[in-house]
């Protein structure tokens, strides 16, 4: 069975609606829809904002539910000087941009666990990346993969995503989920993969730009990049 999980419910509403033959079970005020998709076993939750959020709804993804593999989606700002509204992000690697525990730890390094970036599965990212590519096609919009970075802040100034790009030169977008979920599945030694659709540059206009993608964009980049995911993927 593979965990599909994104922040808020219009991130994963399109998916949760195509899931068939589903059930829902609430545990720790979340609610997991459990079905098939494309004739994979899935279970379905948003599990809120923000890193702790996340981190507790990936738990209960492998603990309680068994699930072989995670996946997440949703919408991301732009952060790289060539990543447009509208593109893709499959992420290689994960880092949370807020973490410092300096000098007792190096920056951004998770204390006690001696990870700064990490790695998503490369064969679950490779055809994720291939599902992401055929979406993109018919779009007219191009595909990156590479760094996210992760942290407790929304994005919305030119002076912010400077900063970022100073300290992290190579982040292709800024999302506040995604990292912790990577150190989750790590510590439990699940494989993870991500996509990010970019809905702003996480400038001044993103606080407009972002409920407008949320609306209008989310939900059928989800649907149609997952879902090409799991026609690639055999049936668990």
């Amino acid at each position: 069975m593979i965990g599909i999980l994104a922040a808020m419910p219009e991130e994963i509403h399109s998916l949760m609606s195509a899931l068939k033959a589903s059930r829902v079970e609430r545990v720790g005020l979340r609610d997991y829809h459990i079905g098939q998709l494309h004739g994979v076993d899935c279970v379905m939750v948003y599990s809120r904002i923000g890193k702790v959020a996340a981190a507790s709804t990936a738990t209960q993804l492998m603990d309680r539910f068994k699930v072989s593999e995670v996946l997440f989606t949703g919408l991301a700002g732009g952060v790289g000087s060539h990543v447009r509204r509208g593109d893709i992000v499959v992420g290689s690697e994960l880092i949370q941009h807020d973490l410092d525990a300096s000098p007792i730890f190096p920056k951004h390094e998770v204390p006690l666990l001696g990870v700064t970036r990490f790695k998503t599965d490369p064969s679950k990212t490779e055809r994720l990346l291939h599902a992401a590519r055929t979406f993109a096609a018919s779009r007219g919009v191009q595909v990156h993969s590479g760094l996210i970075a992760s942290g407790d802040q929304f994005f919305s100034s030119a002076e912010a995503v400077a900063r970022l790009r100073t300290a992290l030169p190579d982040t292709l977008c800024v999302e506040m989920e995604g990292a912790a979920v990577a150190q989750i599945c790590h510590e439990h030694g699940v494989p993870f993969s991500i996509v990010r659709t970019i809905s702003d540059s996480a400038n001044e206009d993103a606080a407009t730009d972002f409920p407008k993608f949320l609306r209008e964009v989310a939900g059928p980049y989800a649907l149609g990049i997952v879902g090409n995911y799991l026609r690639l993927r055999s049936p668990a």
